[in-house]
């Protein structure tokens, strides 16, 4: 398997995908600039330089009207978190409640209340084996054609109608889903949002800072449509891709689902509009696809999982 999946990656690693049509990706980063620019809209304007008075020369004058600039405190409490803490279940699912409803007030889901049960089901029934007892999944498809899946913290995953569309089974369903509960059990996207916290506490005035959870939540609004929007580095995603497939085969799916999807996704061709935000947010398929040949080295090829392509429920 090692073999054919490095193979495969070397000769589709040529595919890539370029901005066109509907772009959810832009949604999301407007989204992101509307929030970066409230901070610059309430700045104050500075006021004008006293006049000149007799008896003192100008440069006198400009030292005793500019006051001593103010001295920047550490938020330690901010700090602390950074570095030491970590975000309350409640807190990961606050967060992950604003960023999928951004996302949902961009893209409404697919009105066919039978393919979102039949999402939920699969989903939540691989989620079981991801060990987050603490979270309650939630799942659902996008109704946009184009190609992606997302997952935001506190149990958030969605995928794309364009997407559901490509797949061939439920095994190749489960495979998507798994990739996306790795993302959330292993907390890729908090811990970007940790990193923006120590950003914010060693860079701000104590005395300009709000200290309740409430506020904390809100300020990550930005930093939350900044990652769905930009992705994971690639690193987050080949360990997703890595978890994500273990997590299909303790399902009792096969566990090949995931790279089937990849294979496909990589040879669609290289100007395809539906692909734009993918390849913004993910690894090329090709090189997740030679990412997991080299991580599995063919220990998988013994487990004889379900397709179910059967039972895989069809969008009408």
């Amino acid at each position: 398997m090692k073999i054919k999946l490095m193979v495969l990656a070397i000769s589709l690693v040529s595919f890539s995908g370029l901005a066109a049509g509907f772009d959810l990706g832009k949604l999301l980063e407007d989204r992101l600039n509307q929030e970066l620019n409230k901070d610059k809209k309430t700045q104050p304007v500075p006021a004008p330089a006293p006049a000149q008075t007799g008896g003192q020369s100008p440069a006198t004058q400009s030292a005793a009207a500019t006051p001593p600039p103010a001295k920047q405190k550490i938020d330690a409490k901010q700090l602390g978190f950074a570095l030491f803490g970590d975000y309350s279940p409640e807190e990961e699912t606050r967060i992950g409640t604003q960023i999928s409803g951004n996302l949902l007030g961009a893209v409404p889901l697919v009105r066919d209340d039978t393919l979102q049960r039949y999402v939920n089901l699969v989903g939540n029934w691989v989620a079981l084996q991801s060990g987050r007892k603490d979270v309650d999944w939630r799942f659902g498809v996008l109704d946009t054609e184009d190609i992606n899946a997302f997952a935001a913290p506190g149990g958030y995953i969605f995928l794309t109608k364009g997407l559901y569309r490509r797949l061939n089974s439920e095994a190749e369903l489960a495979g998507v889903l798994a990739h996306e509960v790795a993302h959330v059990t292993k907390k890729h996207h908090l811990k970007v949002l940790k990193k923006s916290s120590l950003i914010g506490a060693l860079g701000q005035a104590a005395s300009n800072k709000a200290q309740g959870s409430d506020q904390i939540v809100q300020n990550l609004i930005g930093n939350g449509a900044e990652i769905m929007a930009r992705g994971l580095d690639k690193e987050a995603e080949f360990e997703a891709d890595r978890v994500g497939i273990v997590f299909a085969a303790r399902a009792g799916y096969e566990p090949w689902g995931l790279p089937d999807v990849l294979q496909d996704m990589a040879g669609l061709p290289a100007k395809d509009e539906r692909t734009s935000l993918l390849y913004k947010t993910h690894p090329h398929p090709a090189d997740r696809l030679a990412a997991l040949g080299e991580a599995v080295d063919g220990r998988l090829d013994a487990i004889k999982g379900k397709e179910l392509a059967e039972r895989f429920y069809r969008i009408k």
